[in-house]
């Protein structure tokens, strides 16, 4: 079974991707604002999938702060066990 996604762990994957610290990752900020591009979006998308959220790259393109993707990860993680803190 995979790890479940806990949000300490989204903002490590963000800011691994944007070269921050994960407490410099602001949850409001806009992904493409912050300097995300398509392909650290894949990445960070496929590695959420196979910790079994059900997401699409256009269900995360839709959407336009990380508060917003961490709001669909927590809804769209299968099975039990996710941590929302």
């Amino acid at each position: 079974m995979p790890e479940p996604i806990t949000l300490d762990g989204f903002r490590t994957d963000l800011a691994e991707c944007l070269f921050l610290e994960p407490g410099q990752v602001d949850l409001e900020d806009s992904p493409l604002d912050s300097g995300l591009d398509s392909l650290r979006i894949v990445t960070l998308l496929e590695r959420w999938q196979a910790a079994g959220a059900d997401i699409s790259f256009v269900d995360l393109a839709e959407r336009t702060s990380f508060a917003q993707w961490w709001q669909l990860l927590t809804e769209r993680t299968q099975g039990a066990g996710r941590a929302d803190a």
